[in-house]
């Protein structure tokens, strides 16, 4: 996960330049719960370290604070690398539910795939971002499911090109 190096507020914007090592993405105060005005400004925006640097916290001129993690930065700005680990993440949960009802065996599935017990046990692992979406089908299809891939426009409508 991207850590965030740091945080700007722009009034002017109403919105938080949220910097990561991937580049700075824009966050609209309107997606905060405690939302600053021109009345109740924000006064200081930083990297939350009890986050471990994966979110940001900020304080308004009333006192009034609030934080946000980079995982609701990235879904709002649709960011592909977050959305990919987010499907992956996805379909290693019901790959997991799947064989638990299966009663099939990791070694039996390693030797359907022709892979090793311990390939199966990392795609099995939610922790374990780095595994394609295509070990993922293929296993779920050992395990008996179909998957079936929808694309459809996001709730915030189309990104204009060059956003």
């Amino acid at each position: 996960m991207a850590k965030i190096r740091s945080v700007r507020s722009d009034s002017r914007r109403r919105s938080f330049a949220v910097a990561t090592a991937r580049g700075v993405f824009e966050f609209p105060w309107s997606q905060l719960e405690a939302v600053p005005s021109s009345a109740d400004p924000v006064v200081e925006a930083t990297p939350d370290p009890e986050l471990g640097g994966e979110g940001f916290s900020y304080r308004l001129e009333s006192g009034a604070e609030g934080t946000v993690h980079l995982d609701h930065v990235l879904r709002f700005v649709h960011d592909p690398d977050y959305q990919r680990k987010e499907l992956v993440y996805s379909l290693t949960n019901k790959s997991r539910d799947a064989l638990a009802v299966s009663g099939r065996t990791k070694r039996g599935l390693a030797r359907q795939l022709g892979t090793s017990p311990a390939q199966i046990a990392r795609l099995l692992n939610p922790a374990n971002s780095r595994k394609s979406v295509d070990q993922m089908v293929r296993l779920l299809a050992a395990l008996g499911r179909r998957v079936e891939l929808r694309v459809r426009e996001s709730r915030r409508g189309r990104v204009a090109e060059g956003d």
